[in-house]
């Protein structure tokens, strides 16, 4: 399975809760990009899993927008504090599909591809907003078994 690492793009800084906050005029630019970069390269997930949070809900929704197919849902376990290890276990429901796309956060996703990619300093990957980047998950969704295929930040799309 191909999958693909989306973080959400740019949110207001304030809102009634950090779960509440909405991307802002230049998120919506963002994530309209990205749609439109998945679309032109022909990155087509078979399913889009989003955080429930507003502001990566409403980043997987404008990509959805940009593609033919994939399902959206939204899984809980994807919100702010996610766990790269049950994380590797929620997606193994995934497995025989041939790509999917996780919207979520930092340093949840940075986390998450570390793991994948056996790295020991986490902390050293950041994901910047509205990045995209894809991990070959076929050798299994296990510490150190992913393949970066390539880490791509909005400003390049």
């Amino acid at each position: 399975m191909l999958l693909y690492l989306l973080r959400h793009a740019e949110a207001e800084v304030l809102a009634a809760s950090d779960r509440a906050r909405r991307l802002t005029p230049k998120g919506e630019e963002q994530a309209i990009k990205v749609g439109k970069f998945c679309a032109k390269h022909g990155i087509e997930p078979s399913v889009i899993l989003s955080s429930p949070v507003v502001r990566a809900r409403q980043t997987a929704d404008r990509v959805a927008r940009s593609l033919t197919g994939g399902e959206l849902i939204e899984v809980p376990w994807a919100a702010c504090g996610m766990d790269p290890w049950r994380a590797m276990e929620e997606l193994g429901a995934y497995r025989s599909l041939p790509a999917v796309m996780l919207v979520g956060h930092q340093p949840d996703l940075g986390a998450l591809a570390a793991v994948l990619l056996g790295m020991t300093q986490v902390q050293n990957l950041r994901v910047r907003k509205a990045l995209l980047a894809g991990i070959d998950t076929a050798a299994g969704l296990q510490t150190g078994a992913g393949t970066l295929q390539f880490f791509l930040p909005v400003r390049l799309m």
